[in-house]
């Protein structure tokens, strides 16, 4: 801990908007990333690695929108060492500049055609070109962890004669291992200018390397949002702040309770979903289902959970399977607000059981009507589907008319979408407007059997106001079984507003 006590509060320089983004099949527009780099600067991250100004003119045109953007983080642009490079920056309004040069004799030889002077040369040359006219400059090692560890401390010492502000260490392609990186960043952070870590995760240990690299002396940590880049992707944001705040209780100045919304941002915008067990944001980071493992949780929830959910915006989530007990089953109808006898809720959790055995998940939407049926309450469904036409072809727009029937009364409505089953969602949406608010937040399909004519089962989670539930629906066709999910998630919600306002 000698290090971070030393240097104060750790900083944060997030390059989702560059290193992110080059994820393959990612690309982000301008709005795109300014939401991200609004979310990032609320956040509490100091500088913002908003792209690569000289790789398009819409990429110039993004980094000057988030330059433009009035935030309070610094803005930062990537640049080779090239003058050309550093006017480019300059042209987009950024604040500093991350000057990379390679200093391993494989990337100096095999990619420059080049040679050891040569490249400190013309990194003193550029970091001089870029203080001259005015920006801050972090001169960064690319693969340095398989450099030679003297002639990357040369070439710091002549970037920081040159004025370079901050030094960087690039674990390029993930072989760094914590031992090592204690090791150097203890001498390199002796060196007289903040030094950087940017971890690569490629043997999955960006993380591990990150916290080894800040507890011996670097000053500030290179992340991007969901741990998104390039292969194996770079070090994840929300994992090296809640490691500081939580393991090492380090004030990071990170606004952690907006963590899990700004990764829901990141994840739809990229259009990468997040790994079901992904640390801190992954959808089973805060799900339980073990009976043993509920039980606790009700006693104390720091028996199977390290942080509390809300810490990073989240909610715990229980889910019914084969390993649910009477606790977690209890726990969950009370959430919906039915109570039971011990004799009902033994034939529930055999119930539930049951449906587990078969490989089945247990819906929010397939607990009520177990619980329905055992306590032999039929509840009318709030809305009902009447009639569902959808037209679709390679020439025509996907629309959907549907006429459904709420709480009593007829509604018909057309609705349009990317596809069959968006617009069918969609025109179901439109018809309960004015009545329920409802949010569709997940979608998701599995194949049942085999062949053309295959069982597709449909989840969703819907959301009305702060209340989240799952549903399922099934059927060949894979528009009704949407429906029909989509629905049964309509008719929960609705329901258990009602009770909320009875119980008010």
């Amino acid at each position: 801990m000698r290090g971070i006590a030393l240097l104060g509060r750790i900083r944060f320089l997030d390059t989702t908007l560059r290193d992110g983004e080059q994820t393959p099949g990612v690309s982000l527009d301008t709005e795109e990333k300014l939401a991200i780099a609004r979310g990032l600067d609320a956040l509490g991250v100091q500088v913002i690695e908003a792209g690569s100004a000289m790789t398009s003119v819409g990429e110039r045109q993004s980094i000057k929108a988030v330059s433009a953007a009035g935030l309070n983080a610094e803005i930062c642009s990537y640049v080779r060492a090239l003058t050309a490079d550093v006017d480019t920056a300059l042209a987009c309004d950024v604040d500093s500049v991350h000057l990379v040069v390679p200093v391993s004799d494989l990337h100096i030889e095999c990619k420059l055609k080049s040679d050891r002077k040569s490249v400190i040369r013309k990194a003193v040359e550029v970091t001089e070109y870029a203080k001259d006219h005015g920006l801050i400059v972090e001169l960064s090692g690319e693969d340095a962890s398989r450099a030679d560890q003297d002639y990357l401390a040369g070439l710091y010492l002549a970037g920081i004669d040159a004025g370079a502000d901050r030094l960087a260490f690039c674990d390029t392609v993930g072989v760094l291992v914590p031992e090592v990186a204690t090791e150097v960043f203890g001498r390199l952070s002796r060196l007289g200018a903040p030094i950087s870590v940017h971890c690569h995760n490629d043997f999955g240990m960006a993380t591990a390397n990150t916290i080894a690299a800040l507890r011996a002396g670097a000053a500030q940590a290179h992340v991007t949002v969901n741990g998104i880049g390039e292969r194996a992707g770079n070090t994840s944001l929300e994992e090296v702040v809640m490691t500081l705040e939580s393991l090492y209780k380090i004030d990071t100045g990170i606004k952690c309770q907006d963590i899990y919304q700004l990764s829901r941002l990141v994840s739809r915008m990229t259009g990468l979903p997040l790994a079901t067990n992904k640390a801190i944001v992954g959808e089973n980071a805060f799900t339980h289902e073990a009976g043993i493992h509920v039980h606790g949780l009700l006693a104390d929830t720091k028996t199977y959970e390290p942080i509390h959910p809300e810490t990073v915006g989240r909610k715990r989530r229980i889910v019914l399977g084969k390993h649910a007990g009477k606790a977690s089953v209890e726990l969950a109808l009370r959430e919906f607000g039915i109570g039971v006898s011990d004799e009902q809720l033994s034939q529930i959790v055999t119930r539930v059981k049951e449906l587990g055995d078969k490989g089945k998940r247990v819906s929010d939407a397939d607990l009520q009507t177990i619980a329905d049926t055992v306590l032999s309450i039929q509840k009318e469904p709030k809305v009902k589907l009447q009639e569902l036409t959808v037209v679709a072809g390679n020439t025509v727009t996907p629309t959907a008319s549907v006429k459904i029937q709420l709480n009593g009364s007829d509604r018909l409505e057309a609705g349009v979408g990317v596809g069959p089953v968006d617009a069918a969602i969609n025109a179901i949406r439109r018809a309960i407007s004015g009545v329920a608010d409802v949010r569709l937040e997940e979608y998701h399909v599995d194949a049942i059997t085999g062949g053309t004519n295959a069982l597709v089962e449909v989840w969703v989670t819907m959301a009305m106001a702060d209340r989240k539930i799952t549903a399922r629906g099934a059927d060949a066709d894979i528009i009704i079984a949407s429906v029909e999910a989509v629905l049964e998630g309509i008719n929960r919600l609705m329901r258990l507003e009602e009770e909320d306002r009875l119980n008010v």
